[in-house]
C-alpha cells in the first residue's frame, strides 16, 4: 500500500487528482496555493478536499513510521516471521498495528510473567489445547518449592492463557465490534461533590447513562470535563454475558471439561483483569476523537466567519473600551490604524461625568475628524452606546458595536508590546476593538485563535489537532481576503502563503528601510525570499498603485504574459483591460488553453480582470439593540427581540441580545422543520429578530427562538 492508494480508500477523488495533489505538497506547495493556481492539476479540487488529502497524507506517514517501528523491535526479538512481516506491512489502521505488536510488546512485570518465570507455560499450553482429562495429574508434575499445590501451578497457567487471550487478535477484534455498537457511558457523582455548588452545572450527569454511540459530542465533552474536574466517575460498558459468549466463541474447541473450566475461568479472568479496561480505554479514546473532530469544526466554522466578518474599511475612527469604575478608554485612529490620541472619559457612575465626556467626545471627533465610532461590547458597553447616541456631533456618525472577546488577551501580548511599547493594556485594548472594526481579520490574527470565545469545549480537545486546524482556517481566510503587502503586520504576513514569520519579519525589515514595495517583483530583493516562496506568495500580496497594472489583483504574476496576450488580442494596452468588460468579452479563452492552463485559470484571471482586488467580504452594517432592554430583569416571555449571534454550537446558537448574558437558540428552535446543522440556518455575526421563550433568572439563562 503507497500514499496514493491509501488516501483513495477514505475519500472519492480520482488517484490521478490524489497523485498530482501530493507530488505539490510534496513540494512544499501550500494549499490556498493549490486550490487557486494549480486547478488544472488537481482537476479542481477546492480547498477542503485537498486539506482531506492533507489529512490522510499525514495519517498514513504516521502509520508507515509505525510500523517501521514495531517491525524493527519485532526483528531485535528474534520473533519476526514472514507471515508477521506481511500482516504488519499490509494493515491500514494503527489499531490492527497495535494488535499484531502486542505479544512482543515489552511488559512490566504481570501475572503471566512470573507464571513463565516458574516454569508453567507447557501447563498452559497443555489446557489450551483442551485435550487432557487427567490434568491434575498434569499439574501435579510442576509442583515445587514456589508452587506446593496443583491449585496454585492452575492458577499460574490460567494467568498466561488470560494473557495469551488478552492478546489474541481475533478475540479483541470481535469484542471491539461489539463494545463499538452496544457500549453504553454511566456517568455517577462522588458523594463529596454531590451538594457541591461549583459541581452543580454538572447536575445531569450525576446519573447518566447512555448508548456511547449516540452521545452526542458536546454531551461527551461535557462529561469527561465533569471527570477531570473530579465531580463524576465515568464507566464505559457492555453485558459481561454477550463479551464472554465472544470469547468462548473464539476460545473453546473441546468438551473435555478438565480443560474447560480452567478454560472458563481464564477468561473471565481475561475479560475483567486485562480486556474490559483495555478495550472500554480505547472506545472512549475513539468517541472523544471523533467529539473533539466535531467540536473542532465547529470551531473552525465560527473562527472562519468572525475572521471574514465585514470589515468597515479604511475610515477614521474614535473606539472606546467602556466602564464604570475605571472610566472609558478613549483611541482615536487615522485610516490606516495608527494610534493618533488617546484619554479617559467618566460618564458613568460613580464619577457620571456625562457634560464633560460629551465634550471631549465631540471635540475629538471634530478634531480627528472620526467618520465612525466603534464600541467594545464588554462591561457598560449598552450604557457607553446610550451615551454616545446623546451626542449632538457636527457630522454624521455611525456608531457600532465591536466584539471584544480576546482583546484583553493581545492587549498583554508580545505583538502589542511591540506594536506599543510606551503606552498600558488599556490603551492597546481600545486600539484593538478599532481596527477590529476598520478590519476584523487584520486585527484577528494578531490573537491566539483559542481566546476568541467562538468555540465549544475547546480547552478540551486536543490541543495539537486544534492548533493545526485553526491555523488552517486563518491561512484560508488571510489567502482569500488577499493582503497589501506595504500595510500588514508581521502577523497577518506570516499567514500567507509560503511566507511564515521570519520571511514576515524580513517583509516588514524592508519596508521600514527601503519604503513601500512598488511592485511584486521588487519581492525578490527581500532577504531570504526566494524563488519558492514567491512562487506561493506573490499572487496572495497586493500592491496598491503599483507600476504593474495586475500587481493589485488575484493574478498569478506567472500569467501575466498570457494576460498582455489577451489584452493584444482585445485591442487595448494591458491597463486598459482591467475591468473594460467590453473589451475582455473579445477574449477568446480557447485560444489560450494549454497542457499547464485550462479553462479553470482562464475563467478565473477573466473574473479577476473584471473585478481586480475585490475584497470578498460584505460591507459593515449599523445594528441596534432593542434601547429598553438593558438587564436580565427586563426580558418578558413572548418578547420579540433583535440580535447578533455570538457564538454557535452543535446544539444551537447564543445570541447577544444587548446584555450580559446571551441568550441560547436550541437547534429544535432555529426552524419549522428538521435542522442537523446548525450552520446551514444561521452564521457568526448575522443580525436576527428572535423571540424570547423563557427566562430562568437563578441560572441567569435565556431560551430564545426562531420560530414564531
Amino acid at each position: 500500500m503507497n500514499t496514493v492508494s491509501y488516501i483513495a480508500k477514505h475519500i472519492p477523488v480520482s488517484e490521478k487528482q490524489i497523485t498530482n495533489t501530493v507530488k505539490l505538497l510534496d513540494e512544499g506547495a501550500t494549499v490556498p496555493f493549490i486550490s487557486r493556481y494549480r486547478k488544472e492539476m488537481t482537476g479542481d479540487l477546492d480547498e477542503v478536499a485537498i486539506g482531506e488529502i492533507v489529512k490522510y497524507k499525514t495519517a498514513f506517514e504516521a502509520l508507515e513510521k509505525r510500523k517501521e517501528s514495531v517491525l524493527s523491535t519485532i526483528k531485535e526479538q528474534g520473533a519476526l516471521t514472514p507471515e508477521l512481516e506481511k500482516k504488519i506491512q499490509t494493515a491500514d489502521t494503527l489499531t490492527q498495528v497495535e494488535d499484531l505488536y502486542l505479544p512482543y510488546k515489552k511488559k512490566r512485570k504481570t501475572k503471566a510473567t512470573v507464571a513463565k518465570e516458574q516454569g508453567l507455560e507447557p501447563l498452559a499450553k497443555v489446557i489450551l489445547q483442551q485435550k487432557e482429562e487427567e490434568l491434575l495429574f498434569v499439574a501435579s508434575q510442576y509442583l515445587n518449592d514456589t508452587i506446593p499445590t496443583e491449585e496454585e501451578a492452575l492458577q499460574g497457567a490460567r494467568d498466561i492463557i488470560a494473557e495469551w487471550i488478552n492478546e489474541d487478535e481475533k478475540v479483541r477484534n470481535r469484542l471491539r465490534r461489539l463494545y463499538q455498537r452496544k457500549a453504553s457511558i454511566k456517568s455517577t457523582v462522588i458523594k463529596t461533590k454531590k451538594e457541591d455548588q461549583e459541581a452543580q452545572k454538572y447536575q445531569q450527569y450525576f446519573d447518566w447513562q447512555e448508548p456511547l454511540h449516540k452521545c452526542p459530542s458536546h454531551r461527551l465533552l461535557a462529561i469527561l470535563r465533569a471527570e477531570n474536574e473530579k465531580v463524576v466517575r465515568v464507566k464505559i460498558e457492555v453485558l459481561e454475558d454477550d463479551a464472554l459468549d465472544i470469547i468462548d466463541g473464539v476460545m473453546i474447541k473441546t468438551n473435555v471439561e478438565a480443560c474447560t473450566d480452567q478454560m472458563f475461568l481464564a477468561i473471565s479472568d481475561a475479560y475483567k483483569r486485562l480486556l474490559t479496561p483495555a478495550l472500554s480505554t480505547e472506545v472512549l479514546n475513539q468517541a472523544k476523537e471523533k467529539a473533539d473532530d466535531n467540536a473542532i469544526k465547529v470551531f473552525a466554522q465560527n473562527l472562519k466567519q468572525l475572521l471574514l466578518a465585514s470589515p468597515l474599511g479604511q475610515k477614521r475612527i474614535l473606539a472606546i473600551d467602556p466602564g464604570f469604575k475605571s472610566g472609558c478608554k478613549v483611541v482615536c485612529l487615522d485610516e490606516q490604524g495608527d494610534l493618533l490620541h488617546n484619554e479617559n472619559i467618566y460618564p458613568h457612575p460613580p464619577q457620571r461625568d456625562v457634560t464633560g465626556g460629551i465634550k471631549k467626545i465631540k471635540s475629538l471627533a471634530n478634531a480627528y475628524k472620526v467618520e465612525a465610532i466603534g464600541i467594545g461590547n464588554g462591561t457598560a458597553a449598552r450604557e457607553t452606546e446610550a451615551f454616545i447616541k446623546k451626542i449632538p456631533f457636527d457630522q454624521s456618525m455611525q456608531v457600532f458595536m465591536v466584539n471584544e472577546s480576546g482583546a484583553s488577551v493581545y492587549s498583554a501580548s508580545k505583538i502589542a508590546r511591540a506594536e506599543f511599547p510606551n503606552y498600558d493594556v488599556t490603551v492597546r485594548g481600545a486600539v484593538s476593538i478599532g481596527r477590529r472594526l476598520a478590519d476584523p481579520l487584520a486585527e484577528l490574527v494578531k490573537i491566539d485563535p483559542k481566546a476568541i470565545g467562538v468555540g465549544q469545549y475547546q480547552h478540551d480537545v486536543d490541543q495539537t489537532k486544534l492548533k493545526n486546524e485553526l491555523d488552517t482556517v486563518v491561512m484560508s481566510c488571510v489567502n482569500s481576503v488577499g493582503i497589501n503587502v506595504n500595510t500588514a503586520s508581521v502577523p497577518l504576513l506570516s499567514y500567507v502563503s509560503g511566507i511564515g514569520e521570519k520571511l514576515a519579519e524580513n517583509i516588514v525589515s524592508y519596508r521600514s528601510e527601503n519604503g513601500a514595495l512598488q511592485s511584486r517583483e521588487e519581492l525578490k530583493k527581500v532577504p531570504r525570499l526566494g524563488g519558492k516562496a514567491f512562487e506561493q506568495a506573490a499572487a496572495f500580496l497586493r500592491i496598491t498603485s503599483p507600476t504593474h497594472p495586475l500587481d493589485n489583483s488575484a493574478v498569478h504574476p506567472e500569467r501575466y504574459q498570457l494576460v498582455s496576450k489577451m489584452a493584444k488580442e482585445a485591442g487595448v494596452p494591458l491597463a486598459e483591460l482591467i475591468g473594460n468588460k467590453p473589451a475582455i468579452a473579445k477574449i477568446k479563452l480557447q485560444n489560450y488553453i494549454t497542457d499547464e492552463v485550462g479553462l479553470p485559470t482562464l475563467n478565473d484571471i477573466v473574473k479577476e480582470l473584471e473585478k481586480p482586488g475585490v475584497d470578498p467580504r460584505k460591507k459593515a452594517a449599523v445594528f441596534e439593540f432593542d434601547p429598553n432592554v438593558k438587564t436580565i430583569e427586563d426580558l418578558k416571555s413572548g418578547m420579540k427581540l433583535p440580535g447578533i449571534v455570538n457564538n454557535i454550537t452543535n446544539f444551537g446558537c447564543f445570541v447577544d441580545i444587548g446584555i450580559k448574558e446571551s441568550g441560547l437558540i436550541h437547534i429544535s428552535k432555529l426552524a419549522n422543520e428538521y435542522i442537523s446543522d446548525v450552520n446551514s440556518v444561521v452564521q457568526l455575526n448575522q443580525h436576527l429578530m428572535v423571540t424570547v421563550m423563557d427566562i430562568d433568572l437563578q441560572r441567569k439563562r435565556i431560551q430564545l427562538s426562531l420560530i414564531d
